[in-house]
């Protein structure tokens, strides 16, 4: 199956020529070769970049030609809505996202559970993120995007997400056994100040 080139650049289909060109050179910086130099991410790099130069051509190709890039024919209504939820997601209007995701039906692609995923880490639901970005990576394990995802949440929870380890964390209140220790010491020194 052919990718959808608007959809490489994460750019909708009525986007301008400028916005396309702004798009591409943002992602040619992301992925140049010289930021890859004795990375192992070097292949996967060269791939994506391989990548955006060819949907990049192929667009302004359309645009010269006076049509939209049709990538041999795949059906681009889906991934449209993904370039929308993407910008919505990068405008944190998250329920407008999650709308647009839960209503497309079907199969889901890799990049409905990444998309998907992004939403979870948007609202610090890092548990959730995870999952989906890993079954993204499972579907497309070649996509470095995914894979980067997957690797800081992974290196958050590591850590500690949001400079608190989640590990035993009630989800609906995001109050941890640690957090109720600190506040009942807490207590307790300002109760023995008292007496």
């Amino acid at each position: 199956m052919t990718k959808n080139p608007y959809e490489v650049l994460g750019v909708s289909m009525d986007a301008s020529e400028a916005e396309i060109k702004a798009a591409y050179r943002e992602l040619a910086k992301k992925y140049h070769p010289d930021n890859y130099q004795d990375s192992p991410l070097a292949d996967l790099a060269e791939e994506k970049m391989k990548e955006v130069n060819e949907a990049y051509e192929e667009i302004m190709q359309a645009k010269k030609n006076g049509s939209n890039a049709t990538g041999g024919g795949y059906n681009y209504s889906a991934s449209s809505e993904y370039a929308n939820v993407r910008a919505l997601i990068q405008q944190n209007r998250l329920d407008e996202a999650e709308r647009i995701l839960e209503g497309i039906t079907g199969d889901h692609s890799a990049e409905w559970y990444f998309l998907r995923g992004m939403c979870y880490y948007r609202r610090g639901w890092a548990q959730q993120a995870v999952q989906h970005f890993q079954r993204a990576c499972t579907m497309e394990p070649n996509n470095m995007e995914y894979r980067q995802a997957l690797n800081n949440m992974s290196r958050q929870q590591s850590y500690g997400y949001g400079g608190y380890n989640t590990t035993g964390m009630n989800q609906g209140s995001q109050c941890g056994v640690c957090d109720i220790c600190a506040g009942l010491m807490c207590m307790d020194c300002l109760c023995r100040g008292c007496c």
